[in-house]
Formats: structure tokens, sequence, C-alpha cells
């Protein structure tokens, strides 16, 4: 059984050392609602190829590791009822009973690491959670483990425990950088008063930094932190008072685990009348743009 299959787009792409940019799927499947989820999914591999480079959306389809999808496959992931939710633990189980699934940060992470990519955009990043329990995301793991790959996101969720997100970022070495920004963005919000280490203004700074890291061999992603559009921002006082609605509602249902985050997010668009879900769009289009700038300075 072949496990990993690249699109002949994403094949003859890398083949040439043209730039090609990882997508994450679970934002398509569990992320957005319908119909955003197949528009944004198809506006984010535009922007990647206006850009210059070639969108590989990843997923898993029949326990097949898919680097690069068609448009009936994209399709499939945002109107099947039955595509499951693969983080990195999950992998072995969805290609032994050949599952659908959609790819989380850190599953992308190891299946693009895998297939030679150097380049992953996505929202925003998992962390360690609110509550007592050390709850901590597989993303963060799988950043520190993963080696000559770039993320760009907008920082973490901002349903986390930011603080301690940041934190868990400074103690596994892994370089925080600020793309036109001192400071870390928090997801909806672009400003959460915790510092990056680093600020570069321009895709060939990042690629500067990506290509020492590269060539010391230093283990951890390169973390690119894009602060969402100004005019894509929820106000601060709207954030707050809709994510402790939800926060409440959560803890009145004993919502949490993996669960937890996609109900958080769903219930805070509902609550704040879409600003939150405009807000996601308009970062996830804002990152694939940056990641497919910054691929173009990594090509080859």
């Amino acid at each position: 059984m072949t496990i990993f299959k690249l699109s002949s787009e994403v094949e003859a792409a890398s083949g040439a050392g043209r730039p090609v940019v990882a997508l994450e799927s679970t934002v398509i499947a569990h992320g957005l609602p319908r119909p955003q989820n197949l528009e944004t999914a198809r506006r984010l591999e535009q922007i990647v190829r206006e850009e210059g480079a070639t969108p590989a959306t990843i997923a898993i389809l029949g326990g097949v590791f898919c680097v690069g999808l068609d448009d009936a496959q994209l399709e499939h992931l945002a109107t099947s009822g039955d595509v499951k939710k693969i983080s990195r633990r999950d992998l072995p189980v969805a290609a032994a009973r050949r599952w659908d699934g959609a790819t989380t940060v850190a599953s992308t992470i190891w299946i693009a690491e895998r297939a030679g990519l150097k380049v992953f955009a996505t929202g925003g990043i998992g962390g360690v959670h609110r509550g007592r329990l050390p709850d901590v995301s597989a993303d963060l793991p799988e950043l520190a483990r993963a080696a000559r790959l770039v993320v760009v996101c907008s920082g973490a969720k901002v349903v986390l425990d930011l603080p301690a997100t940041r934190e868990w970022l400074e103690t596994y070495g892994i370089t925080v950088v600020g793309y036109g920004c001192d400071e870390l963005p928090a997801f909806y919000l672009r400003r959460s008063g915790l510092p990056v280490d680093v600020r570069a203004d321009t895709p060939e700074e990042v690629g500067a930094i990506a290509r020492a890291q590269f060539e010391l061999g230093k283990d951890g992603a390169l973390l690119v932190c894009v602060p969402v559009p100004a005019a894509g921002e929820v106000p601060a006082d709207l954030l707050n008072e809709t994510l402790e609605a939800a926060l409440a509602e959560a803890e009145r249902n004993g919502i949490n685990g993996r669960e937890l985050t996609p109900f958080l997010l769903s219930r805070m668009s509902r609550q704040s009348g879409g600003a939150t879900l405009r807000a996601n769009i308009a970062l996830l289009e804002q990152n694939a743009r940056v990641a497919a700038q910054i691929a173009q300075t990594l090509k080859g």
C-alpha cells in the first residue's frame, strides 16, 4: 500500500526546485462553517499560485497521506460528514484503517517535512490550554521536533493560555519571528503584550534566518507570526466578552480536550456576529500570501 502520494503538480514543482507551500486541512473539514470552508480552501490555493508558488493542501484520503489535492478532493473534505480530525498520534491508525482525515497543524508538519516541503501556512497554532491540567497541544512538541521547516501563523489561538504558550516556545528553543511586529500576535488580535525573538519586515529577511537555521541543523521549526490584517481585527472588548461567554458554556456542557478549541471558536463566531469568522479568514489569506513570498526566497 502506498502511504504517501504527492500530486503531479507538487511533485513537478518539488523536483524542479520551485517553491511549494503546505496547507493544512482541518480548517476545511472542522475549522470553518459551510460554505466558507470550501470557498476559503480554494482561495488559499489561489493566493499561493498568485504569488508564484504551488499549493500543497495536505489530507488523508482512504489512508493515503496526500500532499496536494484536486478540487474534487477539497470539496469532499468540505462537505463529507465522515472526515476525521487527525493529529500526529492518529496517523498510524488512519493509515491502517484507511480513514479519510483532515490534518491538524501537528500532523501537517509531520507529513510536510517528510515530503521535503520547506514552508507551511496555517491560521493559529495550538498551545498550552487554560485550566489546572498541564494540557499541551500536540502542535507544540511537533514544532520543537521539526527541522528545515518554516511555519507561518498568526500566533496561538486566543482561547489558549498565551503567556504559558509563549514560555513553552522559549523553553524548547523555537525561534519566534514577528513579521512586521514586535509582539506575538494573538490570532484575532494584532497584539498580545508578549515579545517575539526577532522582528523581520520582508520575506527576504525571514528567508535569511531560515537558511541560517537550516545550515546550523537546529531542531525546531522557524515560527513566523503575522498579525491579522488591521481591518479584520476583532475589537478587544467584543473578543473578551464572547470568549468568556463561550468558556462558560463549555464548562456547563462538560466540553474539554480536543473538542474544546473548535467548540469555543464556533461559539465565538456566532456570539460576535461573525466578526471572529471574518478575522479568521482574513488572517488565513494573509498567512498564505506571506508564506508563498517566503517560499520564493527559499526555492532551489
